[in-house]
Order: structure tokens, then sequence, then C-alpha cells
């Protein structure tokens, strides 16, 4: 008697996760299709917003960028996709400060896991919206992304001006 349960709850069961499963099954099929003519739309091509298309290194009008050289970019990185070469030089005061000379980035090896970009201290790196990266040689997944004469973006540092002394206050007249 308890095996012929077990069977019929089993039959019931496994009828029931079977109409789940054509219940979606014909549920899709009556959805409107969408397909996209990608070679052909690639003007109008939009990715979404979270999209993780391959890492660059913003620069603006003077040729600057946020990049120190710290390196974390590349000790987070699980596969050793960047390369931060740095160099120290002296500046006017005579001081020994370290500068960015190469930053190199392996897409062939990247696994866009967005490591590097929440290591960056300051969000010197980001992922942009590129998707195209098909290339018959592997040399040329190899970028560099520092630009040629870059420099790092110099902070302006504003010195406010010293507050005036206090002045005690007058006592209020009693009226």
């Amino acid at each position: 008697m308890n095996n012929e349960n077990n069977y019929i709850q089993g039959l019931f069961g496994g009828l029931k996760t079977l109409c789940i499963g054509l219940k979606t099954t014909m549920r899709e099929f009556f959805t409107k299709k969408i397909t996209e003519q990608y070679p052909e739309n690639r003007g109008e091509l939009q990715m979404f917003d979270r999209f993780r298309g391959s890492l660059t290194m913003p620069h603006n009008a003077n040729n600057e960028h946020k990049c120190i050289a710290c390196g974390l970019c590349q000790m987070a990185c699980p596969n050793d996709t960047i390369t931060v070469t740095s160099e120290f030089y002296e500046d006017e005061e005579g001081k020994k400060k370290k500068r960015l000379a190469s930053y190199v980035y392996n897409l062939g090896s990247c696994m866009f896991c967005q490591l590097c970009v929440r290591a960056c201290p300051h969000g010197a790196i980001t992922f942009d919206q590129s998707f195209e990266n098909a290339v018959f040689d592997r040399a040329k997944l190899v970028k560099t992304l520092n630009q040629p004469g870059s420099r790092v973006e110099e902070k302006k540092i504003v010195k406010k001006a010293p507050a005036a002394p206090a002045q005690p206050a007058a006592p209020a007249a009693n009226a």
C-alpha cells in the first residue's frame, strides 16, 4: 500500500512539473521575437549601462590622467592582465616622486571581473562600451593605455584666507 502511494505521488509530481515546463514553453512561443541585425545596425546599437567592454584610462583635454602608478589594480587582477611600470624622478624642489611610465593591458587574458576598477583609489581606469574585439593576431589585444606624453592630472589646491578674529559680542541693552 505504501509503495502504491509513493508511485502515485511521484506520478502526479512529475505531471505537475511537466505542465509547468509546457506553460513556460507556450508563453515564450507566443511572445514577440526581437532580432538584432547586428552588422548592419552598428551605428545605433546601444549596450546597457553596466556592460564591461575593454579597459580604458580616460584623459582630459590637456592629456592628463588620474593614474599615480600605485599598482593596486595590478595586484587586484587575478590573472596578471595589467602591468604597471613606474619611474622615479626629481621635481623642482629636489623631491623624488613616482610617475607612470607605461600601463599595459592584455585584453586577451582579461576576464572582465572589474576588480581592477574597484581597487583603483583615484578612479583612473574604467570599462567602456566597446565589444568588437575580434582580431587575427593576439598581439593586437595587448594595449598601452597611457597616451604618449600624458601626465598625472594636477590637483588644484586652493588656500583659504585666514579667518578674521572673532569680535566679542556687544552686550545687549535691556529695555
